[in-house]
């Protein structure tokens, strides 16, 4: 799933940014440059947003970026994240499956030394349209 929301950028006096996203209640971040800043906003937004997924919570309306207010030097920046990406990368766990097949196809496959497991990964990725997928 792919997401946009606004995240509030406030520069703090001793340098760096607080960043927090009016729609997610779950805290917030910082940054010691813009870059560090946008960064770790992305990291935040995606891990609550990818949490929220997996417990089934509803996900906020992001609310548009020209009705955020802002105080002084405060600045609104649109960060975009996909927690499919996300998932991708921190649910690596494996779960075993259970297949049938006719044995003569099997024993072709155990002579040929197929790896049924990365097989299996490869076509199902070609069939959810995940080939170019790690």
């Amino acid at each position: 799933m792919k997401y946009i929301y606004s995240a509030v950028f406030h520069p703090e006096e001793e340098g760096g940014y607080s960043i927090w996203f009016p729609d997610i209640n779950q805290g917030a971040t910082q940054g010691e440059t813009l870059s560090d800043g946008v960064e770790n906003a992305e990291d935040f937004l995606c891990g609550a947003l990818y949490d929220m997924e997996v417990d089934g919570e509803q996900i906020p309306t992001p609310t548009a970026q020209d009705a955020i207010k802002t105080e002084g030097k405060e600045f609104v920046a649109l960060i975009s994240v996909d927690t499919d990406d996300y998932r991708r990368w921190h649910e690596t766990r494996l779960v075993n499956k259970t297949l049938v097949l006719p044995s003569w196809l099997n024993e072709r496959a155990v002579a040929a030394k197929v790896n049924f497991s990365q097989l299996l990964q490869t076509a199902l990725k070609n069939e959810l349209q995940l080939a170019a997928v790690e």
